[in-house]
């Protein structure tokens, strides 16, 4: 293994990237492919914009509006927000509790490739006769009656991709109860740690009701059951509800890492312990234990009656209070420290107003006489989009800034970094600021044009000018990653001068085993508490010894493969193609043979000597 550190070839790097166990490249992985969907997302807001930016436009027809408009928000919501969401997880989260790796390796790079190729199917939808087009919520009354293979693209693809989530969600539980360090207790875990612990828990119960729905839905689609279809005794409320219960603990699924990330920010660059750390943790598993409580508040107009209602409408206000203690510990941390505006510190600054204004509007909704008004109007678009990018998107722009020095090892340029935050941040609210007016003016949601005379005009194009105005931003980051990545320049374990936690004390970017020694955990914010005795290093747990690691395997890549090619069988299967149940088959061999090798082969993984890590150490740390 002395060879480790040697450059490789281009073919050698794809296949180590293929075959990786490695918490730090599945990083990298979640972190190119949610960067890819987060583009395409993002071209179909445009195309959206495009379309509403004056009336009458015929810049696309109705139908492939509704499949732009679906594949917009499923595509953002399950293939970009998400896999960023896990990209800064794998990222920091074992270093943060100073971990080797995350508990299952093997099921850490499946949990990856099965969101991958979910992703994948779903996309060439695109190419196959039609995306879906029943909204990205797919209500059953719609995507029953759906015509050609779309919603059997969403179905297919989702339940792929979601056993991908599920995996993920497992293993970073399992990783934050077992594997923290000496001295790391509960009470002194980052609050980034403490989000991903909630978000997993909060996985493991929110996504079987999607998949259920997603099983049923299947069944009606291919098998001609009739879970959803009224004529024939079915209910297409309970898609509605099996969803829900999915779909609004997802929120708080995407939201609480961006909290994390936010919490680790303040505290970094206002250079002093974050506020009330033990109420902010307090209400980070009180927001992820409300978020169960509320789903039908998305179904206030479906008539469950005042009871249901009422209990929805004060569970959804109740969750306003742990989010309100949060705001204000926030900024309490800024509040007499030596605050230093760097690009992940403006993101922060200007997420605590932008999200505010998200959270009142939802106060607004919750209350079910007013969201009989407001429901399937502009105004509940502009309040999803001032939760979600006000809230998610700047929160992981905020994590890549933060965190992108601590996995390349290189900076991202600041000057270019500010031109993305104030051309994103103004064009964000000119875009969805006047939704908020055009909804309260009678504009519908999901409606492809609109006529000249309803003063809905100016809004539109306002609002269309704010798009193109984020999309600059995003191209500004693009080219400042290329830019970085060109010049390389490389920055030591510390870059910003003030880390707190435990992955500012290991080299930039951390060695494929992490720590040499397991380090001792004496407070919170450790690696602060040992800068402030005189110390450049951790204080190790443990003796020099032995670090055993696991192998690489190419098995998470054709495991997830082998359900691509059945999703393929599944879907032509409707149209009784002679070749489709061979193809199910043939998919889902691949897939099981892989598992049974899996079963069966003795992979004990190997060791690195310490003879190994001392070399390391003399010649200055390098990994």
């Amino acid at each position: 293994m002395s060879t480790y550190a040697n450059k490789k070839g281009f073919g050698a790097t794809l296949w180590d990237y293929l075959t990786t166990v490695d918490h730090k490249k599945i990083a990298i992985l979640y972190l190119i492919s949610g960067g890819l969907f987060f583009v395409i997302g993002g071209l179909e807001a445009m195309f959206i914009r495009i379309q509403l930016a004056i009336p009458n436009n015929d810049f696309v027809s109705a139908g492939f509006y509704n499949e732009i408009l679906t594949m917009h928000g499923t595509t953002m919501i399950f293939l970009a927000a998400m896999p960023l969401v896990f990209a800064v997880m794998n990222a920091v989260v074992p270093l943060q509790i100073g971990a080797r790796d995350v508990a299952f390796p093997f099921l850490n790079s499946l949990g990856f490739w099965l969101f991958f190729f979910g992703g994948v199917f779903l996309n060439l939808s695109w190419f196959l006769g039609g995306a879906p087009d029943a909204g990205w919520t797919s209500y059953a009354s719609l995507s029953l009656h759906s015509e050609g293979h779309g919603i059997d693209f969403y179905v297919l693809g989702l339940q792929i991709s979601g056993l991908g989530t599920l995996i993920a969600g497992i293993n970073f539980l399992v990783t934050i109860i077992n594997m923290r360090t000496p001295g790391m207790t509960y009470m002194r875990m980052p609050l980034f740690t403490w989000s991903t612990f909630v978000v997993s828990a909060l996985i493991l119960f929110a996504f079987p009701p999607l998949t259920v729905g997603l099983v049923l839905m299947m069944f009606d689609r291919m098998f001609g059951s009739n879970f959803f279809d009224v004529a024939a005794g079915g209910n297409t409320i309970i898609w509605e509800h099996l969803f829900w219960i999915f779909g609004h603990p997802e929120v708080y699924i995407l939201i609480l890492p961006a909290f994390g990330i936010f919490s680790e920010i303040f505290a970094t660059f206002s250079r002093k312990r974050l506020f009330g750390y033990s109420s902010m943790v307090f209400a980070t598993v009180l927001i992820g234990f409300l978020g169960f409580m509320v789903w039908a508040h998305h179904m206030f107009t479906t008539g469950l009656g005042p009871i249901a209602n009422a209990i929805f409408a004060v569970a959804t206000m109740a969750i306003a209070v742990p989010t309100g203690i949060k705001i204000f510990n926030w900024i309490f941390t800024m509040w007499g420290g030596s605050v230093k505006f760097t690009v992940p510190m403006l993101y922060a600054v200007a997420f605590i107003p932008t999200f505010t204004m998200g959270g009142v509007t939802g106060i607004m909704l919750a209350s079910a006489p007013a969201d009989y008004q407001y429901h399937d109007s502009y105004f509940v678009v502009a309040h999803f989009h001032y939760v979600i990018v006000g809230g998610v998107v700047l929160g992981l722009l905020a994590g890549i800034n933060f965190y992108w020095p601590k996995m390349f090892g290189t900076m991202l340029s600041e000057k270019l970094g500010q031109i993305t935050f104030w051309t994103f941040l103004i064009g964000f609210h000119l875009t969805f600021f006047i939704q908020h007016f055009l909804g309260l003016m009678g504009m519908p949601r999901r409606v492809f044009t609109f006529l000249d005379d309803q003063g809905l005009n100016t809004g539109n194009m306002i609002s269309t000018v704010g798009a193109f105005l984020m999309a600059f931003g995003v191209l500004v980051m693009v080219i400042n990653i290329i830019i970085t990545s060109v010049k390389n320049e490389k920055v030591g374990n510390d870059p910003w001068g003030d880390g707190r936690t435990l992955e500012w004390a290991i080299p930039s970017p951390p060695p494929f085993y992490n720590f040499k020694q397991l380090p001792l955990v004496r407070g919170l914010d450790p690696y602060w508490v040992e800068k402030m005795e005189g110390k450049k290093e951790m204080t190790p747990a443990e003796p020099l010894g032995d670090i055993h690691m696991p192998n690489s395997s190419i098995l998470p890549l054709i495991i997830s493969f082998g359900l691509f090619v059945a999703a393929f069988g599944a879907l032509y299967n409707m149209d009784d193609k002679p070749w489709s149940l061979p193809i199910i088959i043939v998919g889902l061999l691949i897939t099981f043979a892989s598992m049974f090798i899996r079963s069966v082969k003795d992979d004990h993984g190997y060791h690195i000597h310490k003879e190994e890590l001392m070399d390391d150490k003399d010649k200055g740390g390098k990994a």
